[in-house]
């Protein structure tokens, strides 16, 4: 009988692997670098552009100056209203240069300014120019020189303060075909986007003037819009109306009472503290009224 031949393959002898290339030094070094730098990077525009970070005077004083940073400037004004509150007699010797950024072209920048010359009713100056900043073309700015000047107990600013409890109209700047829109409800930012307009080759962003929620679109995405026209409304963000109505708790007046009840409502978009303080303003100005 022949032999039945093993079946069991036959395995072969291993084979040395080859081993694996290591990774230079200078490449390992290049590798930690850059990783580090993705790390550092985002740390240092956020550590360069927080306005908590304190100045040393001779940089608060080189900040007021670079037209080139108006986020330096803002910085600056910051710091110098921190310390206007907390009563640091030495940041008078700026006064002059805060008074004369009220006229600054940036918006950023002006409305800073009004929030800053409120923290010192004594500066000479504030007053009269926070006046003028009651006309300016910016509805944060106009609001911003109305709280500060309820301060000085000047009430001249109360209409601005009534509209910073309404919604802001967004207006197209020029006619165009709506290509894009934010979504209702949406929380945006001043400056912030609310629609895009196609005019030919160029594309217009259109953008928010307060902070707020996107409350209502009056145009809808392919739709052709002239100049002027209303795109949308943005309801006021929850800090800007809880300030107008404790600036109203002082010096609001009957019939500002239907803009103050709006914000009495049981509605999911009204918090606690913003219904506490219309109820608050209410009662106020009716003890006004009846004494």
């Amino acid at each position: 009988m022949a032999a039945v031949p093993d079946a069991t393959p036959q395995l072969s002898p291993e084979v040395s692997k080859p081993p694996k290339p290591r990774m230079s030094t200078r490449n390992r070094v290049l590798f930690l670098f850059t990783g580090w730098l993705i790390v550092l990077m985002p740390f240092l525009f956020w550590w360069s552009t927080w306005f908590g970070r304190q100045l040393p005077d001779k940089q608060l004083a080189e900040y007021l100056q670079d037209a080139k940073h108006p986020r330096h400037i803002q910085h600056a004004l910051v710091q110098i209203g921190e310390r206007m509150t907390r009563r640091d007699p030495s940041v008078a010797k700026w006064y002059p240069q805060v008074v004369s950024l009220g006229a600054y072209p940036v918006e950023e920048v002006r409305n800073t300014d009004a929030w800053v010359m409120g923290q010192d009713t004594s500066g000479a100056g504030f007053h009269e120019v926070l006046l003028k900043m009651l006309g300016d073309p910016s509805l944060s700015v106009r609001g911003n020189a109305a709280l500060s000047l309820v301060r000085f107990g000047d009430a001249s600013g109360r209409p601005q303060i009534l509209e910073l409890l309404q919604p802001a109209t967004v207006t197209a700047p020029q006619s165009g075909r709506v290509i894009d829109t934010s979504a209702l409800g949406t929380a945006i930012r001043q400056g912030g986007i609310v629609a895009k307009l196609q005019q030919g080759d160029q594309t217009i962003e259109i953008r928010s003037p307060i902070t707020g929620r996107l409350g209502a679109l009056s145009a809808a995405t392919g739709q052709t819009v002239t100049a002027g026209a209303a795109i949308a409304t943005i309801d006021p963000g929850t800090e800007q109306v809880w300030e107008a109505l404790r600036a109203l708790y002082v010096i609001g007046q009957p019939e500002d009472l239907a803009a103050v009840l709006q914000y009495e409502r049981e509605l999911p978009e009204i918090p606690n503290d913003v219904r506490k303080q219309a109820i608050e303003t209410e009662k106020a100005i009716r003890e006004r009224t009846t004494h």
